[in-house]
């Protein structure tokens, strides 16, 4: 059934998830013909203060609730399920469990985030498993991103593309702020996903 299907990936702590990760989830999504876009909230990602971040089943319950209204996205919790960290190259190898057949995926990263590829735990081992898409923010370097994408092409068989992406100024720790000083954060995040937060009282 999933014979053939081009699905990107969209990860992260999404405390919250907001407009700005929809609106360029679904342009990439438009733009590249993926068949879907699935968004993995992280569970116990090695290089966050665990401190600092909401409850894994609540930040999955708000992306559950973001995405429900296009057909075309889907909530994944493969990563707040598993126990100890969690690295991409042990979540592409379950999806690929999770989507039997041909299917080819696209992990969506931010362009900064192609210089720090070789640090990803077995990142050799990543390269075989998916293709990035790399958002290119107005006013990032062009020449350094280049370059580095040059060497993981020619010494990795990495498979990058970049991607003009808009710049969307809305950040999870601007509405965090906000939420926590009694601001309105209308129009910055889904209104069901604003209902979750006033319900269990998150980021007061």
């Amino acid at each position: 059934m999933n014979k053939g299907m081009k699905i990107g990936i969209c990860g992260g702590t999404f405390d919250p998830i907001h407009l700005g990760h929809l609106a360029v989830a679904e342009m990439v999504r438009s733009e590249m013909g993926l068949d879907k876009i699935l968004f993995i909230p992280s569970g116990k990602p090695p290089h966050k203060d665990l401190d600092s971040v909401t409850d894994p089943i609540h930040r999955l319950k708000m992306v559950q609730c973001a995405v429900s209204t296009n057909p075309n996205f889907e909530a994944v919790s493969i990563e707040i399920e598993r126990r100890g960290y969690t690295y991409t190259v042990d979540t592409l190898k379950q999806l690929y469990g999770l989507y039997p057949g041909r299917t080819e995926f696209y992990y969506i990263i931010g362009a900064d985030v192609v210089m720090d590829l070789l640090k990803w735990k077995r990142a050799e081992e990543v390269f075989t498993l998916t293709k990035f898409i790399a958002l290119m923010r107005p006013g990032f370097r062009n020449e350094e991103f280049e370059s580095n994408i040059n060497h993981l092409k020619s010494r990795y068989d990495a498979d990058i593309t970049s991607f003009q992406a808009p710049l969307i100024e809305i950040s999870s720790t601007f509405i965090r702020d906000r939420i926590k000083n009694g601001k309105s954060v209308k129009y910055f995040i889904t209104e069901s996903v604003e209902k979750y937060i006033k319900e269990n009282k998150l980021y007061i």
